[in-house]
């Protein structure tokens, strides 16, 4: 498939007004609201690397190229794409940017809208637009890219990317330290490891979970540099208590702790009220088996995984103190829990620029 058979694809739909499913390996099908269209339109043999610059760590590649192709290609040149979704390890970059998926590093490298520098999309309408470039300073006027990402499909079909690349670190170490989540230790806890002297890749908080045999709350931190800065940082962390060695895989177990039939929910606050947050997630899931939360600690989110039956749980988690984004969800309490977040004028006035017939993944975001 090529841009231009997507071009007369989309046109035939609009003209039609013939709505279309947006997918790529169709790994993330289940997230979203329902999508009212019968056909689908997949972007999954769109595959390979367009462009690729390591002097300018920067990298061009069509929509359906998988994350795991993308390392193979970058790590020849000790390089890597930090962009590490929840979620399948098949999963493609178009997917990836067009959910705007964040994953344990985007602690410390942001998420999509951080690491994309340009892209190309078929618009609703039949028009393949290009925005932003192939060079990391290359935005003058609209930020066209930071549009597309995240729309989840419904302004245009993405069809190529352009990401910005960083340098493997010398060392790559992942430690984990048991944690006492009570609330009266856990904020105090939070509190002096957010001013201590570390700069981890990742952090995350994650509760007992027997498939990646974690007992206790237990911290998950990584740290990439030269050796010295490793070692430093990891007597800092020691100072909190007794610190295990990690295989660096466990962060592929982390990302994909999420059974593709779950109920899904993002619970975001300030960092420093992560803790609080932690403790009303855990108390909304007490009675879901099963029940696994995620906190990134830095970032001030925790994700909560429940069973796909969880009905009052995904009710009790949409009551907390925070702001709630629900990934996934049975069919029948998207209305009830999740009102569309695109129901004002201005985001209205968006859709119908970009997609005028309304055939682009109709319904998944309200």
């Amino acid at each position: 498939m090529t841009a231009n058979e997507v071009r007369d694809m989309v046109r035939e739909a609009s003209a039609a007004r013939d709505p279309l499913r947006i997918a790529g390996s169709g790994t993330w099908l289940s997230a979203g609201r329902p999508v009212r269209a019968a056909r689908t339109i997949s972007v999954a043999s769109l595959t390979g690397v367009v462009h690729y610059e390591p002097g300018d760590f920067t990298l061009t590649a069509r929509a359906g190229t998988t994350l795991a192709e993308l390392a193979s290609a970058t790590h020849p040149h000790r390089q890597f794409l930090a962009l590490d979704p929840f979620g399948d390890p098949d999963g493609t970059l178009g997917a990836t940017v067009a959910t705007g998926a964040n994953g344990p590093m985007a602690y410390a490298f942001g998420g999509p809208r951080d690491n994309v520098i340009g892209m190309e999309v078929v618009t609703g309408d039949g028009a393949i637009v290009r925005c932003g470039g192939r060079v990391v300073k290359n935005v003058a006027g609209f930020d066209l890219t930071r549009l597309f990402t995240g729309a989840w499909g419904t302004l245009g079909v993405i069809t190529e990317v352009s990401v910005r690349l960083r340098a493997l670190p010398q060392v790559d170490a992942t430690c984990a330290i048991a944690v006492d989540d009570r609330p009266e230790r856990l904020g105090p806890f939070i509190a002096r490891l957010r001013v201590a002297s570390i700069a981890p890749l990742a952090m995350e908080l994650i509760s007992p979970n027997r498939a990646l045999r974690v007992t206790d709350p237990t911290l998950f931190v990584r740290f990439g540099g030269n050796e010295a800065s490793v070692r430093a940082q990891r007597s800092v962390l020691a100072s909190f208590g007794d610190v295990q060695e990690m295989a660096t895989d466990a962060w592929d177990s982390l990302r994909g702790a999420e059974p593709p039939a779950a109920i899904v929910a993002r619970v975001s606050t300030r960092p420093s009220r992560v803790g609080e947050v932690w403790t009303q997630a855990r108390e909304a899931v007490a009675s879901a088996p099963g029940a696994v939360l995620i906190a990134s600690v830095g970032r001030g989110v925790v994700r909560c995984i429940v069973p796909e039956d969880a009905h009052d749980v995904a009710r009790k988690l949409a009551r907390c103190e925070a702001t709630v984004i629900f990934e996934r969800l049975p069919a029948e309490l998207w209305s009830e829990l999740a009102p569309s977040p695109v129901s004002d004028r201005l985001s209205r006035s968006v859709k119908d620029r970009f997609d005028p017939s309304g055939v682009l993944n109709p319904g998944l975001l309200g």
